[in-house]
């Protein structure tokens, strides 16, 4: 395992034990609103180092593979590979990327299931061999271009919830397996696994045993074919509570003792994704601009009108919108809301508004209707659990430019980083022999330790 990225353009500021979040955030709003207000975040690193000592707590054996989709900052994944995790990439920049840490080819996944065959071809002469398939097509074209892959068949989950259709879009059905083994055995391409994935935003955690089951099956019809299966990817969809974690694992245990036990010589991995970094960020951005409207038109269809004619109702744009930071916006609902980073007075009246980024196009709104104290041009607001889907590829429209990002992690979760299975020497090579990654810049400074 390498050290920090030589090239790596960024700090980890070590906090004195006085120190907060809240107060990293205020002293960034104060060099920004001096220098420039631009949008930045404040990533928790000592967040990441916590999630995994949960993960290892509940979870245990069961292996994470981070993806790196979901938040590819050089900080999350230098702190996740020192800790040990493995890497689920979906590209050939994502699979360079996490290379250039030193992560053997054993703990990268290829995981996208339409693959490019150049990508294949890169995956191939780098080593990276598991990877996922769920149709011929795609198995057709992995053995062209990857003799030496080892797949894991993604089978599709019935995640059935309220105002959402099936999750069929990816893995295949039970029936096609025989068939994709059958065409697996003719092409010499060797299927060592099973994946499957249940959406975090699935409520019924009985899918889960639908599709260990399922797993099982597919094992048992692969010993047919005399292929050796030592590998099941139950995917992502954890939310980072600690509950649901609980909950999932109450569910999986019993019955992965019982069809996979460890004597079967099966490792069962997962996928966490936001489970590890959606809490670790936080965003501040700035009011840029700001009007007012007619109440009805930020009221959603169906809802009825309350409010008294005579009080305003504001519009106010952020310099940040769903081109950049807010771009799962466009996909699936925000789960975070504004705080006003301002401070006022808990009387203080409070106006229906709505926030829209800076590209002034229609499909920018970040939040459609909530309730706030009447800001200013200038004001800041602070968006937490923004860590997810919202800093991987850098979008191009209207010359985007990501925000700064400003690592942090206290003493005492640095301390923990040397409880959490890590040898001190490991520790001592990518940390203290690379000063530079524990000082800040002078734009950057806040309560640090030397």
């Amino acid at each position: 395992m390498k050290g920090f990225l030589e090239d790596a353009n960024y700090s980890i500021g070590l906090l004195d034990e006085g120190a907060t979040l809240a107060d990293v955030i205020d002293n960034c709003i104060y060099e920004h609103t001096h220098t420039g207000k631009k949008a930045f975040y404040v990533g928790d690193l000592g967040k990441l180092v916590r999630n995994n000592i949960q993960w290892q707590n509940v979870m245990a054996p069961i292996k994470p593979f981070y993806p790196v989709k979901c938040n590819s900052t050089p900080g999350v994944l230098e702190i996740l590979g020192t800790l040990g995790v493995g890497f689920a990439c979906s590209s050939k920049s994502e699979m360079a990327l996490v290379q250039d840490l030193g992560i053997s080819p054993e703990n990268i996944i290829y995981t996208n299931p339409c693959k490019q065959a150049s990508q294949i071809k890169y995956a191939a002469k780098a080593g990276i061999n598991i990877m996922t398939c769920d149709n011929d097509i795609e198995l057709k074209k992995i053995s062209r271009n990857h003799p030496n892959a080892k797949l894991l068949l993604h089978i599709a989950t019935e995640d059935i919830t309220a105002g959402e259709e099936m999750n069929m879009k990816f893995g295949t059905t039970l029936k096609n397996c025989r068939h994709l083994m059958e065409c697996a055995k003719e092409l010499g391409v060797q299927i060592i696994g099973v994946k499957f994935h249940v959406s975090g935003s699935c409520k019924d955690l009985q899918t889960y045993i639908h599709a260990i089951s399922d797993a099982r099956c597919v094992f048992d019809m692969a010993e047919e074919f005399g292929f050796k299966m030592n590998m099941l990817d139950i995917g992502g969809g954890f939310t980072g509570s600690e509950l649901q974690l609980e909950e999932v694992n109450h569910v999986i245990r019993p019955l992965l003792d019982v069809y996979f036990p460890k004597e079967s010589g099966v490792n069962v991995i997962a996928e966490p994704g936001c489970y590890y970094v959606s809490s670790a960020f936080t965003l501040a951005v700035n009011v840029i601009a700001k009007k007012t409207v007619e109440y009805d038109k930020l009221l959603p269809s169906g809802v009825e009108q309350t409010r008294n004619d005579d009080e305003p109702v504001f519009t106010y744009y952020i310099n940040d919108g769903v081109y950049g930071s807010f771009a799962s916006k466009l996909s699936e609902k925000l789960n975070t809301i504004p705080e006003v980073h301002k401070k006022y007075k808990e009387d203080e009246p409070l106006f229906a508004s709505s926030l829209w980024g800076p590209s002034c196009d229609e499909l920018d709104q970040i939040v459609e209707n909530c309730l706030l104290p009447e800001l200013s041009v200038g004001d800041w607001l602070i968006f937490d659990n923004m860590g997810s889907g919202t800093l991987g590829e850098q979008s191009t429209f209207n010359d985007y430019q990501r925000p700064l990002i400003y690592y942090m992690m206290s003493f005492s979760d640095w301390d923990e980083m040397q409880d959490a299975g890590i040898a001190s020497d490991t520790l001592m090579k990518n940390f203290f022999f690379v000063p530079s990654c524990i000082q800040l810049s002078p734009e950057e400074r806040f309560s640090t330790a030397a």
